[in-house]
């Protein structure tokens, strides 16, 4: 067997350079480079690597939580079909990491961290940034990943590489399994030498496979759909990664059955589709949310039901509703004693289409979808026309109307937290399968600028919208320098309303008037609770000035008139743009036939939080259980 003298670090880029994806018969590099800021624990191991490699391109990034972002948002506009590498030193570099883990794993996106570790050998500890136990030697932080991680391994021995990359590529390339994988590198083990058998490097394709779902769970399914009075559709996630936009509107166009989306599925269906009713769940749409409370059968394409689609189990009142799931991963198929259809989305869809050739939804169901659909669509127009509240400030839900409507219609717009998902995922008009892209599996403050440049790095043509709240953004903005070094134009909406509004609205609604949710001086020594027309001395921010220091253009706006001739000016713009707009905190897009479960505090000194609570305890009682 031939073999080459290689560091670990030189063998794990030059295998991981060589690795490909396939699906449909189309082949791409696995891996479009690597994220990395060096320390002690990496700097001469993958630092050297990635020096002496140039084809396996290097990128310069400013925080390890943002570089995981980066990469996870990367896999997803990828449909998981590439990625990036991240790397960095032991200790609070690797740590950094955990929350992009967590994020990128409750999405199931497939991301490869290369965090440094403490010496395999030992003799030196404690090493700097090292965390001793006084039960085992073998632990590290690096332990923290393995509940965040699909994968997880420690490499001792340089030659342990050449069975685990390939266990490590196995997760992060499966559509059921895939999310963060970890391997841990020693930094001592980063540098040594090993002869490594040159078949270890040759070229790997991985083939994504299409799983066909068994035939009789099928028909199974066909049955439950005929004998169904009113069905609904629920796409998720899957649909857009299993690349089934196009099956899933020839079934709807074939059945006649409606269709509601998550987060992760909205864009399943074009906006204008008349059986598109939109959002569904806690940021739903009045024309979902009402069809899914009527409907005695959901089929859910690609979810895995959070309580957003749900509503806290309250969503589904028809009392015998069934579920039929379709979905690539077994756990997700089998939620709420579903009948069970484990497969790919896309040849799941066309195959079920055929067993219902000559099925049609009812001619009654049809025309409530296509009126509620109507209506809908009325009401986004009148949200969209408001462009000031009470306070003369802009209104976030005529800001949004604005980068939707007078934004370029091939773009795609990217946010996670606050207050603007929920008005997003109800008001956002998608026009392509990829014009939204929202994080909301584990809705990260700060994914939003390391996710925007993710999008743009796999596709660079496309115009990038980034909607970020002030809390976001002052949460993680530094990435928008390397937007600017690497030249992957941002546009970013900085929506400033001097604190956290989404959660400032969530207080007020359990009756705790929005403590702790302004950026104020306290008063008498107390932070101050969060009432429209109270006297508060605001922070000294300057959140543009900011952005301009980071090297964006930037352009202040006051109006939401003046974010629309922003939106021109910086098409015109070379370098990350960022439009400041200063927007009120209190008048809210409402919400439409649903509820969440936040718990209230069942005693109080409060009256308006034992108010709270009796409303709470009465919707508690609509929680629901599916069991068949």
């Amino acid at each position: 067997m031939s073999t080459t003298r290689l560091t670990t670090a030189q063998a794990v880029v030059r295998f991981l350079q060589n690795q490909f994806s396939e699906r449909d018969g189309v082949e791409r590099a696995f891996f479009a480079g690597c994220f990395g800021i060096f320390g002690h624990g990496n700097v001469s191991g993958m630092g050297q690597a990635l020096q002496q490699y140039p084809a396996f391109r290097y990128y310069q990034t400013r925080n390890e939580q943002a570089m995981v972002h980066t990469a996870a948002a990367f896999a997803k506009h990828s449909n998981r079909l590439a990625t990036l590498v991240c790397t960095t030193s032991i200790g609070p570099g690797a740590t950094n990491m955990l929350t992009g883990a967590a994020t990128a794993t409750v999405n199931r996106l497939p991301v490869l961290l290369l965090p440094g570790d403490i010496f395999a050998r030992r003799n030196v500890a404690p090493v700097l940034q090292q965390l001793e136990s006084e039960s085992s030697q073998d632990i590290s932080v690096n332990d923290a990943f393995k509940p965040l991680s699909r994968y997880w391994d420690r490499i001792y021995r340089p030659e342990q590489i050449i069975t685990s990359l390939p266990e490590a590529m196995r997760v992060l390339t499966s559509p059921a399994q895939t999310g963060a994988v970890t391997l841990c590198l020693p930094q001592d083990v980063q540098t040594e030498a090993f002869d490594y058998p040159v078949e270890l490097f040759q070229k790997r394709v991985w083939r994504i496979p299409r799983s066909r779902a068994d035939a009789g769970a099928l028909q199974r399914a066909a049955d439950a759909i005929r004998a169904a009075k009113q069905p609904l559709i629920i796409a998720g996630g899957g649909v857009l990664y299993s690349e089934a936009t196009h099956a899933l509107r020839r079934f709807v166009e074939q059945t006649g059955i409606p269709v509601g989306e998550t987060m992760a599925g909205k864009g399943s269906l074009a906006y204008d589709n008349p059986l598109c009713l939109g959002a569904v769940g806690v940021t739903g749409t009045s024309a979902a949310n009402i069809v899914a409370k009527e409907a005695d059968l959901i089929i859910g394409i690609g979810t895995r039901y959070s309580d957003f689609t749900t509503a806290s189990k309250t969503q589904f009142r028809h009392p015998d509703v069934r579920f039929v799931n379709i979905n690539v991963a077994e756990f997700d198929s089998h939620k709420h004693s579903a009948l069970p259809v484990t497969g790919d989305a896309k040849v799941t869809l066309d195959e079920l289409a055929e067993l219902l050739f000559d099925y049609r939804n009812a001619d009654e169901n049809i025309a409530q979808a296509q009126r509620l659909h109507d209506g809908w669509e009325a009401e986004v127009d009148r949200i969209y026309s408001i462009k000031t509240a009470q306070s003369g400030l802009p209104f976030q839900g005529g800001l949004i109307g604005a980068v939707n409507e007078q934004g370029d219609p091939a773009a795609v717009m990217v946010g996670a937290a606050g207050s603007l998902p929920g008005d997003l995922h109800k008001l956002w008009r998608t026009r392509h399968p990829k014009q939204y892209h929202l994080e909301y599996g584990y809705s990260c403050m700060g994914y939003e600028i390391a996710g925007g440049l993710g999008v743009k790095m796999a596709d660079p043509a496309r115009e990038v919208y980034v909607l970020v709240g002030d809390g976001s953004f002052l949460m993680m903005n530094a990435d928008i320098t390397t937007s600017v070094q690497e030249g992957f134009k941002l546009t970013i909406v900085l929506m400033d309303n001097a604190g956290y509004k989404s959660i400032g609205g969530l207080s007020r609604s359990l009756g705790q008037s929005g403590f702790g949710t302004r950026f104020v001086y306290p008063k008498n020594g107390h932070l101050v609770t969060d009432q429209a027309g109270m006297e508060v001395e605001s922070l000294p921010i300057d959140l543009a000035q900011n952005a301009a220091s980071l090297g964006a253009h930037v352009i202040r706006c006051q109006s939401v008139d003046e974010v629309v001739a922003a939106l021109q000016t910086a098409k015109t713009i070379e370098r990350t743009v960022v439009i400041h707009v200063t927007n009120d905190r209190y008048l809210g897009v409402p919400g439409y036939e649903s509820w969440w479960d936040v718990p209230v505090a069942e005693v109080s000194e409060l009256d308006s939080v034992n108010a709270a609570r009796e409303e709470w305890e009465e919707m508690r009682t609509k929680e629901r259980y599916f069991l068949g």
